[in-house]
């Protein structure tokens, strides 16, 4: 465990074609049209890319990307300006501080702190909808989260092989 552990410590940082590619194929994830039902449990995946990458190659995104990631989802999705934004900054500090320890674990591991922080975050965009008074209380509402923890072991699989095919042997 310790030999991997500095492995993914001192691993090569990711190529930002790749991050920014994710984070607009989230967003376009995030705004395709659903059915009811598949909406209610669609998970955020820009706030789940912000997550893995943060995790994963903390130097490469940080708040500043979180911030105009957010404002961009606000935009699109027409909600309350900055609504998004604080979310994905708060997923962002929270990862942040985490990275290291959540790194220890494997992807089925991390699934618990992954529900909480995305609870958090949906937790913040239901309360700003709330305050401003866009947002009416429904039960399902936080259900998005669940199904995003159940996803991030799929999610970490996919970004970790995509991270993997660009390193070259020569870059070593």
């Amino acid at each position: 465990m310790g030999h991997d552990y500095i492995a993914q410590e001192f691993s090569l940082p990711a190529n930002k074609t790749l991050i920014y590619l994710s984070l607009a194929t989230a967003v376009l994830i995030n705004l395709m049209p659903f059915d009811k039902v598949v909406l209610a449990l669609r998970p955020d995946f820009v706030a789940l890319i912000l997550l893995y990458w943060n995790i994963h190659q903390p130097r490469q995104v940080g708040m500043g990307v979180a911030f105009l990631t957010g404002l961009v989802m606000d935009v699109i999705d027409t909600s309350v300006m900055g609504q998004h934004a604080l979310a994905y900054c708060l997923i962002t500090f929270l990862a942040l501080i985490l990275h290291r320890r959540l790194r220890l674990f494997n992807a089925l591991r991390q699934i618990p702190a992954v529900l909480w922080i995305l609870l958090l975050g949906q937790a913040m965009v239901f309360l700003t909808g709330v305050l401003v008074g866009t947002y009416a209380p429904e039960w399902h509402f936080f259900l998005a989260s669940v199904t995003g923890a159940l996803c991030w072991p799929v999610l970490v699989f996919l970004l970790g092989n995509f991270r993997k095919q660009q390193i070259e042997p020569d870059e070593i």
